[in-house]
């Protein structure tokens, strides 16, 4: 499970462990319904760090190309976006195949 910290607390994200779940469970095939439902939770999440990311970035007055250059560069964000590259090809294979 991924922690992620947010206004000085640490909490562990739902959808990113469910998406974790998934993918540890290799024998049994998800469909599309279930692929579409963990790219909208885990670009959902994406889209909260990001948040979290640039206003951090704003609250300690960093110039736009720093909170650029630390998005571009932020571990987390870089795992997640291929993670929702290797769901939406697996949706869109599923999808062709059915």
């Amino acid at each position: 499970m991924v922690a992620v910290i947010r206004r000085g607390m640490v909490r562990k994200s739902k959808s990113f462990s469910a998406f974790c779940r998934m993918t540890d469970q290799a024998d049994q095939e998800p469909t599309v319904d279930e692929l579409q439902e963990s790219i909208d939770e885990l670009f959902a999440y994406r889209e909260r760090l990001y948040k979290d990311v640039v206003g951090l970035g704003k609250k300690l007055r960093l110039s736009q190309k720093k909170i650029d250059a630390t998005i571009k560069d932020h571990p987390e964000l870089t795992r997640i976006d291929k993670f929702l590259d290797q769901l939406k090809h697996q949706r869109d294979t599923r999808a062709i195949g059915s």
